[in-house]
């Protein structure tokens, strides 16, 4: 139990760990467990949209684990290129500390659900990495795209990302693309290269 604990106090750091992404109704910038809490509210209450059936307890634990690593290795903005590049090592270090504080069985059962949601190969995966996007996206569109703008974001960048949308909901990926194509019109998105999948 010792373990156990320690690694609850641990994972507390995510709370302290702030994404480029602000809350909606143009709040301040989301922390990582809020952003996991929501992504996992998201995927129970639109599992059926996606595109296979799948394990929704499992979906939910990993959209809740995703992002623990950023205890260590920061979280990487989705259209930084360069932080990309380093993104993996930096993760997989993290992967290793933090759960090794917990006894070894539980160690290896989140790092192989962990692992499986990085391989986005699964039917959970894939519908996690949707949630993964389609988040920050609605949380964007609620802020009249001020993110994007920020970043100067271009569209062939945020259809690019959506991919994985795409290939864990057709039908979220259908809501993204009407978002999308209505932030290009107001002037949020960048039609610079655009490239819808």
């Amino acid at each position: 139990m010792r373990q156990q604990i320690d690694f609850i106090l641990e994972i507390d750091k995510e709370k302290n760990i702030f994404r480029q992404t602000h809350l909606s109704g143009h709040g301040r910038n989301e922390n990582d467990a809020e952003h996991a809490w929501h992504m996992a509210i998201m995927a129970f209450l639109l599992q059926e949209y996606a595109n296979e059936k799948v394990d929704i307890a499992k979906v939910m634990l990993m959209c809740l684990i995703h992002d623990v690593v950023e205890i260590d290795a920061g979280d990487t903005y989705a259209y930084d290129t360069e932080g990309l590049k380093t993104q993996k090592a930096r993760e997989d270090a993290a992967k290793e500390r933090i759960y090794s504080l917990l006894p070894k069985d539980q160690k290896e059962q989140l790092q192989s659900i962990f692992d499986e949601f990085e391989a986005n190969e699964t039917p959970e995966a894939k519908f996690a990495h949707a949630m993964d996007n389609f988040q920050p996206l609605l949380l964007n569109d609620s802020n009249g795209g001020a993110d994007w703008r920020e970043h100067k974001v271009t569209a062939k960048q945020v259809y690019g990302r959506q991919k994985k949308t795409l290939e864990g909901s057709q039908t979220l990926y259908e809501v993204t693309d009407a978002i999308i194509r209505e932030n290009i019109a107001k002037g949020n998105i960048s039609e610079t290269d655009s490239e819808q999948l």
